[in-house]
């Protein structure tokens, strides 16, 4: 499960794609989306931290991933490239081999 936190305001049109985009890329991949006010301590604890300029800031695992418009075909890029590497079953089966 991929943990999701996106730093939104008030009236922030990117804000309404980043939950369009996440909504559908969630019946893709198990996301779990923690929505923060940007306005709010631990949001500006956040986007200090992180260097998020303007919302929506989105942050992977506690990562920086996007801030502004998101784009779902980057985030399903990212997602897939997690996947594939976290798959047990992936390329690395002959890696043990002496």
């Amino acid at each position: 499960m991929v943990e999701v936190t996106v730093l939104t305001q008030p009236d922030c049109g990117f804000c309404e794609i980043a939950q369009a985009v996440l909504a559908r890329v969630a019946q893709d991949y198990p996301l779990a989306v923690r929505w923060i006010e940007l306005g709010s301590e631990d949001g500006r604890d956040l986007a200090m931290r992180h260097g998020v300029l303007f919302a929506p800031g989105v942050l992977l695992d506690g990562e920086m991933f996007s801030y502004g418009r998101l784009s779902e075909r980057r985030l399903r890029r990212h997602l897939a490239r997690r996947s594939v590497s976290a798959d047990p079953v992936g390329g690395d089966q002959g890696a043990h081999r002496r």
